[in-house]
């Protein structure tokens, strides 16, 4: 008992939504993306306030399950590398329920039922683009063109919405945000609903093209989300900056644009 006394006084706790921690400084940890993020980030991965994120997930683990799996976390930026980045969907935290979340926003694993907001999105693409609804919802391929699909918070309890939206993540995701808006040009970021759209301050629209539109979730999607031709928009941007467009159909080989 004395030993899990010492740990529930020394770890990161969660109460209240608020992320109150008191440990000591932690050893070098090393995070391992396997791309160009890794340099981006590789000062960030050595401060204090992202170690205690990653040993309060870490102790997280041990006592609830947490989505999506640890070598899961980072696959929106091992997907999506820096340099390969050209548009942005921003989602809130991963879904929360087993099997779902796989670390890219919206996005599920093959064979996964899909959730209302990700079926929403597909509604827009089919009226869009013209694509049809595919079977799966992993979009993976997407994030393979660049599509940099990131969640606000990278890390949730099991069917436990936002239980990690206060722990740190914020910060580093508005890190990244920050840097592709630095060192980038012409990206181009989907911000859907409030909480994505409150991201819009951190980028130069100087620079970036940013569209906006209600949430996918069926409480918003016909408020503006359904209409708001953000696929559409995106190749047309692409394309007038030379860039390459991104295929959008997920059904088959079949390449669809528009």
């Amino acid at each position: 008992m004395t030993k899990i006394h010492n740990l529930v006084r020394e770890q990161c706790l969660l109460e209240s939504s608020l992320y109150i921690c008191n440990v000591n400084k932690m050893n070098q940890i090393n995070i391992k993306i396997n791309n160009d993020w890794d340099t981006i980030l590789k000062d960030v991965f050595q401060e204090d306030y992202f170690k205690q994120l990653m040993e309060f997930v870490a102790n997280e683990r041990k006592l609830y399950n947490i989505y999506p799996s640890e070598k899961e976390v980072f696959n929106s930026l091992k997907l999506s590398s820096f340099s390969k980045t050209n548009v942005v969907i921003i989602g809130q935290d991963p879904y929360h329920r087993k099997g779902q979340a796989h670390g890219l926003s919206f996005s599920v694993p093959k064979g996964v039922k899909h959730p209302p907001s990700l079926r929403n999105i597909f509604k827009e693409l089919a009226a869009d683009v013209g694509i049809q609804t595919p079977q799966s919802g992993d979009l993976t391929k997407l994030a393979k063109q660049g599509v940099l699909l990131l969640n606000a918070t990278l890390t949730v309890r099991e069917k436990k919405a936002d239980s990690h939206a206060k722990i740190g993540w914020g910060k580093f995701t508005n890190t990244i945000i920050s840097e592709i808006s630095n060192k980038k040009k012409d990206v181009i970021f989907l911000l859907w609903g409030r909480s994505a759209q409150e991201k819009a301050k951190l980028i130069d629209v100087n620079k970036h093209f940013v569209l906006k539109a209600p949430h996918p979730s069926p409480f918003s999607a016909y408020s503006g989300f359904f209409g708001s031709k953000h696929f559409t928009k995106t190749n047309n941007f692409l394309i007038k900056k030379n860039k390459k467009p991104i295929d959008w159909n997920l059904c088959s080989n079949t390449l669809t644009l528009f």
